[in-house]
């Protein structure tokens, strides 16, 4: 049973769901090719000019552009292990998540809960903690490239680094733009359900790739015109990306709204694809605004570590 804040955090409604939830499979990849894609390329090529040129180059948008999707090319039951290992990255459960208490910052420490409460973190999702580890991946190479750099050294195998760490990094944070990665409703709905949702295991692939791959070219237009200017994020990443998967979640209920409509049915109607289309935006935005961050906060001076 999972641990609750209070015996009153959650109905007994939810807690069914919850064990609903905890025993389906795994979401499904968001976004599919085309979606992740999208969103890896609008925001590589939105970077600010003070970004590095090699990161902003037509060669460098095309690599990061490709490898948005790369992380579901790890899904493959050729590699279990792999597939195992890190298909927990690509979700998290909120409703789970938050029963358990504050998220920590670091991965060890949730697991550390997860496990404690009796549960398997397999069937709540890591992604947050995998976004934050591989911005962090980012950051210390374009450390790295600004040290070489200084120094008048070559720099072109730690460009080739920041440029996979920045597409690797697309994937996640296109993931938690999808709502329905951010929660245990992730394929068709569980426990009441007064308003009819649908409850097949169909919508997320016809939501995230099917509607996205019938309106590829609409979707792409309307995603570039909605991504919001670029900025440095302040403050905590971690939180900061939390907040931004909270934010994703305030539109659950609203996908399924729109699937009971018809809106991700072909063309689907002008609401759906401007929904679609603003998610897009919001994940490519936040990951320009993260590769940037990292850009940024590469120049701040680190201690020497003592291995």
């Amino acid at each position: 049973m999972l641990a609750f804040r209070s015996a009153s955090f959650v109905a007994l409604p939810a807690l069914a769901a919850f064990t609903v939830a905890l025993v389906a499979p795994p979401a499904a990849h968001a976004w599919g090719d085309e979606g992740h894609r999208m969103v890896n390329r609008l925001a590589a090529s939105s970077l600010p000019s003070d970004v590095p040129e090699f990161l902003r180059s037509k060669d460098a948008v095309a690599l990061i552009e490709y490898l948005g999707p790369e992380p579901d090319r790890w899904r493959s039951p050729a590699e279990p292990e792999l597939n195992s290992a890190q298909a927990p990255e690509h979700f998290i459960d909120l409703e789970p998540a938050d029963a358990l208490g504050p998220l920590p910052h670091r991965r060890f420490d949730f697991l550390a809960k997860v496990y404690a409460a009796g549960q398997n973190p397999s069937r709540i999702g890591l992604q947050p903690w995998e976004a934050t580890e591989v911005w962090e991946r980012l950051k210390a190479a374009l450390r790295t490239y600004r040290q070489l750099s200084a120094d008048h050294k070559p720099t072109r195998e730690v460009e080739q680094s920041v440029l996979f760490y920045a597409g690797w990094l697309g994937h996640y944070v296109g993931d938690a733009s999808q709502p329905l990665h951010t929660t245990i409703q992730y394929n068709g709905w569980t426990g009441p359900n007064p308003n009819g949702y649908t409850t097949d295991h169909k919508i997320h692939a016809q939501f995230e790739t099917l509607f996205v791959r019938d309106n590829l070219q609409t979707l792409d237009a309307g995603a570039h015109t909605k991504m919001t200017a670029p900025h440095v994020i302040e403050g905590d990443i971690f939180d900061q990306y939390v907040a931004y998967i909270r934010h994703t979640a305030t539109y659950v209920e609203k996908v399924y709204q729109l699937e009971k409509a018809g809106g991700f049915t072909g063309g689907g109607s002008a609401e759906s694809r401007d929904f679609t289309a603003e998610r897009l935006a919001a994940g490519a935005s936040m990951l320009r605004d993260m590769i940037y961050t990292a850009w940024v906060d590469s120049a701040q001076p680190v201690s020497t570590p003592n291995y």
